[in-house]
């Protein structure tokens, strides 16, 4: 089992930075995929970015390519999601998950853990 608990979130202007924290406890994860979705308003959960704890290879969604950063601490057993050039557009809820398969997976209802959310307002 693994818990999960987002923070960071808040509200920013159109360009500005945020970095969301996700801190994972429970049972050993080293094998999990790690994994930020987000959710606006009347829309769909969305993949954002993954990383494997094993090896650090990451994935992205081409909206946020090249603006956001996925990375872990394994000290720390926490992920961090930084966000750069943040635009009204990245507004939404975002959630950290993890997934027990082996290849990072933008599908939601492959993840198996979730945490509460986390609400990120970009104003224009």
């Amino acid at each position: 089992q693994v818990q999960l608990v987002e923070s960071g979130g808040g509200s920013v202007q159109a360009g500005g930075s945020l970095r969301l924290s996700c801190a994972a406890s429970g049972r050993t994860f080293s094998r999990y995929v790690m994994s930020w979705f987000r959710q606006a308003p009347g829309k769909e959960r969305e993949f954002v970015a993954g990383i494997k704890w094993t090896g650090g290879r990451t994935y992205y969604a081409d909206s946020v390519k090249g603006r956001f950063t996925i990375s872990k601490d394994d000290a720390k057993n926490m992920v961090y999601l930084q966000m750069d050039s943040l635009k009204p557009e990245d507004t939404a809820v975002y959630y950290c998950a993890a997934d027990s398969n082996w290849a990072i997976s933008t599908v939601t209802s492959d993840y198996e853990y979730w945490g509460q959310g986390t609400q990120v307002t970009v104003s224009s």
